[in-house]
């Protein structure tokens, strides 16, 4: 059986290209992959195609694509031209590859050009819906009436979580609701383990002997930072953030007006294996988004670096933390429970441990790719 996937970002960098490029790797140990992606970077196992943009595009901005055009922003020319330029590079591939299934990422709008794929060459396809491309369909409605038909065509719909399925109701209707499973991310328990040895992000960055509270991902309104940085002044530990986006300009000033001499900003990491090892470091993660988070696998990657969390109930965030047992929730927007609830970690280590190594057991019985390797497995076997 062959696979081919098709992902419009890149496969670092953001939690879709992280989903997509772990996800091919684990099925290509067991059946042909292929995948048409804006990347070139080898993946194990995946036989890649190259996907043509006429320009840069994502829906909420892209860390290695800092001067992206957002779906909101292109006109209605511009979305034609990249539909054609998808749709080309997705016959290019198909013509080569003979794929038996299609596998997308993302609701739109790949899932157009699958929609023609399976009418021209009968070859079924399941569409993975990330959340991070809801907003803007709530938005801007060019994008809606193609979408519900490419989900109603798809043999099967699959949100990362139980908040995604229903956010994806609400906007399109559940007309397709019989088609619709819900399947999590997942996690690399190889890289990300409690093993490492950190001494040289130590060093580099200048944190020996110091505690660490981590922040990982897009530096957007979304994910909240601002409520972490005035958390920092009542936590006595090192914040330290990793990423960028468009507000990190805002949020360094946000931190020198503060006074703030504990917020280091690192920048985004790439493909270095620094991200790992800040996972492994940090005391505590806080991950204080303000929107409905679909899922986010930088909570699932710091749980699997038995580092526990504090976290947002937003979203399908809730899938993966349990109150008291691997994390602690927050309200949104609120720094003095993000201050409270990591000064609890800090001050009973003990606790603080219990809590980290239940984080790794949740992850291993629930999130690692095998498992959720295993079953889009069985769907591609059925439908393929």
């Amino acid at each position: 059986m062959k696979i081919l996937y098709l992902q419009s970002f890149p496969l670092w960098g953001s939690g879709s290209g992280t989903y997509a490029r772990y996800l091919a790797s684990t099925v290509g140990r067991h059946f042909k992959v292929g995948m048409v992606v804006p990347d070139s970077r080898p993946v194990s196992n995946v036989t890649l195609f190259p996907l043509t943009m006429p320009f840069p595009v994502a829906f909420t901005g892209h860390p290695e694509w800092p001067d992206c055009k957002l779906y909101t922003q292109i006109t209605s020319l511009e979305i034609i031209e990249v539909y054609k330029n998808f749709l080309d590079s997705v016959v290019s591939a198909v013509e080569k590859f003979q794929p038996n299934i299609i596998h997308v990422h993302h609701a739109y709008p790949l899932s157009w050009v699958a929609r023609a794929i399976k009418s021209i060459y009968q070859i079924p396809y399941i569409i993975t819906v990330h959340g991070s491309e809801l907003p803007t369909v709530q938005r801007d409605r060019r994008y809606l009436a193609l979408t519900i038909d490419a989900l109603r065509r798809a043999r099967r719909v699959v949100p990362n979580s139980f908040w995604t399925k229903e956010w994806l109701f609400r906007i399109f209707g559940d007309e397709f609701r019989s088609a619709v499973r819900v399947i999590p991310g997942g996690v690399d328990l190889k890289k990300f383990n409690p093993n490492l040895d950190t001494s040289d992000i130590d060093k580099k960055y200048g944190l020996g002997g110091k505690k660490i509270i981590l922040f990982a991902g897009k530096l957007t309104t979304y994910k909240g930072v601002k409520y972490l940085i005035k958390a920092a002044r009542k936590i006595a530990a090192e914040v330290v953030i990793l990423g960028e986006g468009p507000e990190r300009k805002n949020l360094e000033q946000r931190t020198k007006d503060y006074g703030l001499k504990n917020v280091h900003f690192i920048g985004h990491l790439g493909m270095s294996n620094e991200l790992n090892k800040f996972y492994k470091r940090a005391s505590v993660f806080v991950a204080p988004s303000v929107w409905d988070e679909p899922l986010g696998l930088v909570i699932l990657e710091a749980m699997a670096s038995k580092t526990p969390v504090v976290v947002t109930r937003k979203g399908g965030i809730p899938l993966a933390v349990k109150e008291g047992v691997n994390g602690y929730f927050v309200r949104p927007r609120n720094s003095s429970e993000i201050a409270e609830k990591v000064n609890l970690l800090l001050g009973n280590e003990e606790k603080r441990q219990k809590m980290a190594e239940n984080a790794r057991r949740i992850v291993e019985e629930k999130f690692s790719w095998e498992t959720i390797a295993h079953r889009f497995i069985l769907m591609y076997m059925r439908f393929a």
